[in-house]
């Protein structure tokens, strides 16, 4: 299995105009994959714009706004590439694309590290962060899982929100636990599940 870096990733357009979302970048040497599922703006900016930045952060409301229709996030630009990167990152990593494999249903864009900057030191999620990841993964899920799976897991990550989350865990969790139920509650009307967040 390849080693996949859960990250939040910002693509812009032709326009300057970023795109926000999670995604799993899939190491490859001493690059990475980004492999966003069509459709996605991410592939668009791609092709306009041929780099990306990744920033991570231990602000999962980052993550679970992007799932959830929450993408207002500040940011500043990037260094050495044209594009941009979360404001309050931790740290980030510059990007190129080096070569795409088109694909129709998912392309896959090998990225060259053409920059790392730590902005601050991190000791790491505690089990809410790490659940609510595992919570904004799952929700992007839900037209390809039986609903008795995502229920299970729900509420078996619910067990670490109600013992470890603070105040941005537990906003984080109810716009994801929202999402899912809205999902459930119309289902002729399903909520778009592919815009490549949270992809591995």
């Amino acid at each position: 299995m390849a080693f996949i870096l859960e990250t939040v990733v910002i693509t812009v357009g032709a326009d300057d105009v970023p795109h926000i979302a999670p995604y799993g970048l899939i190491a490859d040497g001493a690059g990475y994959i980004l492999a966003p599922f069509h459709p996605s703006p991410a592939i668009a900016n791609l092709t306009a714009v041929p780099f990306a930045v990744a920033s991570a952060t231990d602000d999962v409301r980052v993550i679970a706004g992007c799932v959830t229709g929450r993408r207002d996030w500040e940011t500043v630009p990037a260094e050495e590439v044209p594009g941009r990167r979360l404001a309050d990152a931790l740290a980030h990593i510059e990007l190129a694309v080096e070569a795409v494999e088109h694909d129709e249903v998912r392309p896959k864009y090998r990225l060259k590290v053409v920059r790392e900057v730590m902005h601050r030191p991190w000791l790491g999620y505690n089990r809410a962060q790490a659940a609510v990841l595992e919570g904004a993964i799952l929700s992007t899920r839900l037209a390809m899982l039986p609903r008795d799976k995502v229920e299970r897991e729900m509420a078996y990550l619910t067990i670490a929100i109600e013992k470890t989350a603070g105040p941005r865990e537990q906003e984080a969790w109810a716009w994801i636990a929202d999402r899912i139920a809205q999902h459930y509650a119309e289902p002729h009307t399903a909520l778009a599940t592919k815009d490549g967040e949270a992809s591995h």
